[in-house]
């Protein structure tokens, strides 16, 4: 097939760029690079079954030809993005979204969202179920990226309904590994980027907080599966095991040889205090779950930061 990636040269997506190539499509990588990085595809370049494209998704899609699959993976997506890049991320989650679900329209496609476990908030009900509405602050600092992928989620919703968009939706859980910028944020690069340079781990709050954290190649087996079923309906694709902040930082300094210890800092607002995903959908309708210890993908994820600062030198 044919297959457009948008995003295609961030963290998740050029994952599924080396996936998607590896069962044999042609893969079109679209980014604007706000983001991405070009290095994260440039192991890509020169084959013929792959293009990279410098494009803004929000601006349209400037690729002639037909497409048969559209992941549209294009967004910001970390807190320090949300506070930088408010407006794209807004803007990627609407207009882009209707831009990727045009061509889908034209193209006679079908169009896979990547939404967010973001879209329950702090969530009331535990673990999170696709059913389940959440809870979000519309108004807090992080509802840029909230609602940008709730509005995206009912957007796709309109365009199956009343336009007969075939459409996938996934709801993804905290995802690491290899290819995560060092210091966007996220709480997995943070930690290994701190431990690494022989710094105390900053955790918020009393650590107490818990996150569910899925291997990046378990997540993309996800997202291909999820693409090529027949569920039409918001399917949560993470790990189930639940991990406090506290937890995480102590083996991230284990395995490191961080004798730093921990600092802690105020929690900050509207940061959810549990987050664990029901799988059962997952587990049910696509034969899905992880399969990637986490020992084992925190060791790969740290030997890759450990080989990129020492080719950076």
């Amino acid at each position: 097939m044919r297959i457009l990636v948008t995003g295609g040269a961030g963290f998740v997506a050029s994952h599924l760029c080396d996936r998607l190539l590896a069962d044999g499509h042609h893969v079109v990588a679209l980014d604007n690079f706000i983001t991405g990085a070009r290095r994260n595809v440039a192991h890509l370049a020169g084959r013929a079954d792959f293009q990279l494209v410098e494009a803004d998704l929000i601006e349209g899609i400037p690729v002639a030809g037909r497409f048969d699959r559209v992941y549209h993976l294009a967004s910001p997506a970390s807190p320090i993005d949300y506070v930088e890049l408010p407006f794209q991320t807004l803007y990627v989650g609407s207009d882009g979204t209707r831009n990727a679900l045009e061509r889908c329209l034209a193209d006679g496609a079908r169009m896979l969202l990547a939404s967010t476990s973001e879209v329950y908030g702090d969530p009331a009900v535990h673990p999170q179920v696709e059913s389940y509405w959440g809870n979000v602050n519309p108004v807090g600092p992080r509802s840029v990226y909230d609602e940008a992928k709730r509005y995206a989620e009912a957007l796709t919703m309109a365009f199956a309904r009343y336009k007969g968009v075939q459409t996938r939706i996934v709801r993804i859980f905290n995802t690491y590994g290899p290819r995560m910028r060092a210091e966007d944020g996220r709480v997995v690069p943070t930690f290994i980027h701190q431990a690494l340079a022989g710094q105390p781990l900053t955790v918020f709050g009393d650590g107490g907080q818990t996150r569910s954290f899925c291997y990046v190649s378990d997540l993309v087996d996800g997202l291909v599966r999820l693409m090529e079923s027949g569920l039409d309906q918001p399917c949560n694709i993470g790990n189930p095991h639940e991990r406090t902040m506290l937890e995480l930082a102590e083996h991230i300094n284990r395995s490191t040889g961080n004798g730093a210890g921990v600092i802690f800092q105020p929690l900050p607002k509207d940061d959810p205090t549990r987050r664990r995903p029901d799988i059962t959908r997952a587990r049910t309708e696509l034969g899905w779950e992880p399969e990637v210890d986490f020992a084992e993908g925190i060791a790969r994820t740290i030997a890759w930061f450990q080989a990129t600062q020492a080719a950076e030198g």
